[in-house]
């Protein structure tokens, strides 16, 4: 890469162990709101979804569930450009061309789980995970239209309120085909304090919203609650 061509996202993969992959997960980390530094492979912000991608491939690869980690370009949302959702964009482009046909869920934390939530509409993906996502007031909910959503936030996060991820939920759940929402109880922003929550989470829905398993367990139980208990789950 030459300086004149900048910057550019980077896919690592963790490959289905299948003859074929059957399904895709895209996992997204967060950044921040303005930011033109380069994203390292050792921010934090990435390093922080390196387990997360390893716990969805340990449940799913020998499903046929192949993982891509997106290590984005620049670490800020920076509207109006939204560079991590280009950077998504780009993620399910080179996706798609690589396994047409195959369901895609798409698995983020902070800015990565709003960057999740919006490009939910692609026409590969049938669902999205959003983990203490930035969802602003004025976010819009359009995107998950049929789609299956899970949003999680700790309780005690006080980087992306969970109030507002509450209000989004409650905003978009007219338009999702499913959502729940879940608050886990003793965590903050970092994901840190409860890992194996975070992982079974995002492990159980890469698996079970692509079809690979059965659905069993917390999110079917979830999802077959009433609004607005369906929205405020406790871990």
């Amino acid at each position: 890469m030459t300086a004149a061509e900048g910057p550019r996202p980077s896919l690592f993969t963790f490959p289905a162990r299948t003859s074929r992959p059957r399904a895709v997960a895209l996992v997204l980390h967060g950044g921040a709101e303005y930011g033109a530094e380069v994203v390292r492979p050792w921010r934090l912000a990435y390093l922080r979804m390196v387990p997360v991608a390893r716990a969805v491939s340990a449940a799913g690869a020998r499903h046929g569930l192949e993982v891509r980690l997106l290590r984005n370009r620049l670490r800020g949302w920076n509207e109006p450009d939204r560079h991590p959702v280009q950077d998504a964009w780009w993620a399910l482009e080179t996706i798609r061309a690589e396994h047409p046909e195959l369901p895609v869920v798409v698995v983020g934390h902070s800015m990565g789980g709003r960057v999740a939530l919006r490009v939910c509409g692609d026409e590969a993906v049938v669902g999205a995970c959003a983990f203490a996502p930035w969802t602003p007031e004025d976010e819009p909910v359009e995107h998950v239209a049929g789609r299956t959503v899970v949003i999680a936030h700790g309780v005690h996060d006080t980087v992306t309120g969970p109030g507002d991820s509450y209000r989004y939920a409650r905003r978009a759940d007219a338009h999702a085909a499913r959502l729940a929402r879940f608050e886990v109880v003793a965590e903050s922003h970092a994901l840190m304090r409860r890992p194996l929550v975070w992982n079974r989470l995002a492990a159980d829905f890469a698996t079970q919203v692509t079809g690979l398993v059965p659905e069993e367990g917390i999110l079917p139980r979830a999802f077959a609650h009433d609004a607005p208990s369906r929205w405020r789950r406790m871990l």
